[in-house]
């Protein structure tokens, strides 16, 4: 593959491919290009009934990018269940460097000030390439995972990408679509297809004013601050819970 970079990182993400390692301990890279994608919709993500109940008891304190390092060591670090992981250390320095250029992105779910659980992934667009994730405690990383559906929701995202299924990704809403519907959803997510006809007058105000507005990933922080500030809102897993809505 040749030296990784930030910049060499974002255009294969943006061509809808992404590098692995065969182990944490192989110092190298490959590019995957699957024939088939898992996606998860995020008007389609199911919230099972106990993990809208934990969510809406705050089970969890969940913060964004605190502390990326921790998520991504703890992604890459083996475990009984998962004893091989592909996280090697130059995808962690990288993906740190694309943290501190404000591309890659960390939930971190805590309990009593200690990291539980978390995922992380790179922003592009309106798109967000979930990479990988790892849960200390019981639905840790689905209530990480349910946070950054919601951030997206409410952030104006159109597509987040999961990379491969798995039966815990689809028991949550998940699924698989082939390369070439991928690649067209992708298209748009980074402004190609239709959005670029944005400014069409074959574009309904409705459909044009959504995609004008921009991606924001903070947009639910300010959200849950407003929440707070009027006194609405609840506990914050509560917001999180009705923004998702669908149960399962």
């Amino acid at each position: 593959m040749g030296a990784l970079t930030p910049a060499l990182l974002l255009r294969a993400y943006a061509a809808g491919i992404f590098p692995m390692a065969e182990s944490a301990d192989d110092p190298e890279l490959f590019w995957i290009d699957p024939e088939e994608r898992g996606v998860l919709p995020l008007d389609g993500f199911h919230l099972p009934h106990r993990l809208r109940r934990t969510l809406r008891a705050d089970a969890f304190t969940v913060d964004a990018d605190k502390d990326f390092a921790a998520v991504i060591r703890g992604c890459a670090a083996a475990t009984a269940d998962r004893p091989k992981t592909w996280i090697n250390d130059e995808i962690i320095e990288v993906y740190s460097a694309l943290h501190q250029q404000g591309f890659a992105h960390s939930l971190e779910a805590r309990q009593c000030g200690v990291l539980v659980g978390g995922l992380y992934g790179v922003k592009l667009g309106r798109a967000f390439f979930g990479e990988s994730m790892f849960s200390r405690r019981t639905d840790a990383s689905k209530v990480a995972l349910a946070w950054l559906v919601a951030r997206l929701k409410v952030g104006n995202f159109t597509l987040l990408d999961c990379q491969f299924m798995t039966e815990h990704l689809a028991s949550l809403g998940a699924v698989t679509i082939p390369r070439e519907t991928y690649v067209a959803l992708l298209s748009a997510a980074l402004g190609g297809g239709v959005v670029a006809a944005a400014g069409s007058v074959e574009l309904v105000d409705g459909v044009r004013a959504a995609f004008d507005a921009r991606p924001d990933f903070l947009a639910l922080d300010r959200l849950l601050e407003l929440a707070g500030a009027l006194g609405t809102g609840g506990p914050a897993g509560y917001v999180i819970a009705q923004l998702l809505g669908q149960t399962s």
